[in-house]
């Protein structure tokens, strides 16, 4: 007896109109970035608990608002990031001297220890999702990228 088990169907291609949308593309970038960075460089630690360790790695004893400021992060989800890094050992927040608001990110030796293996990781990562460009178009790209999310922060600020 044959097998009557239909294929599955493929998915359909997007629509042209997503195609021909910035947003559309970012999001698929995104998606696929998200998927990579679980599968190659850590299942738990996400991309902005990484900037935010990244962020205090390079400036130890910032306040929380000014580093959110720094990572893309709203002062409301730089918090609740700051508490999660706090509940695993990975960064001490401790109170400003001057002003009870104010929270001074310091990494832990965990942290610092963490944030050592997950970044071979993630450069690793980087090397492989970069790997169809060469050093100049690389550069370029960066560039690109960069002025492109300068210019889209820009707009939602005068909107």
């Amino acid at each position: 007896m044959a097998d009557q088990t239909a294929p599955a169907p493929s998915a359909p291609a997007p629509p042209a109109a997503l195609v021909a949308a910035p947003g559309y593309q970012v999001r698929r970038l995104y998606q696929a970035y998200l998927a990579a960075w679980v599968r190659s460089v850590d299942p738990v630690l996400t991309g902005p608990q990484f900037a935010v360790l990244t962020a205090v790695d390079a400036g130890p004893g910032r306040d929380q608002r000014s580093l959110a400021s720094a990572v893309a992060l709203d002062t409301s989800t730089m918090a609740d990031v700051a508490r999660r890094l706090e509940t695993r050992g990975l960064i001490v927040r401790k109170t400003a001297a001057d002003d009870g608001r104010r929270k001074l990110l310091y990494l832990t030796e965990e942290g610092e220890r963490s944030l050592h293996e997950a970044n071979l990781r993630a450069r690793a990562l980087d090397e492989r999702l970069l790997e169809p460009f060469d050093a100049e178009q690389r550069e370029q790209l960066m560039t690109s990228l960069a002025a492109l999310a300068g210019h889209w922060e820009g707009l939602t600020e005068a909107l």
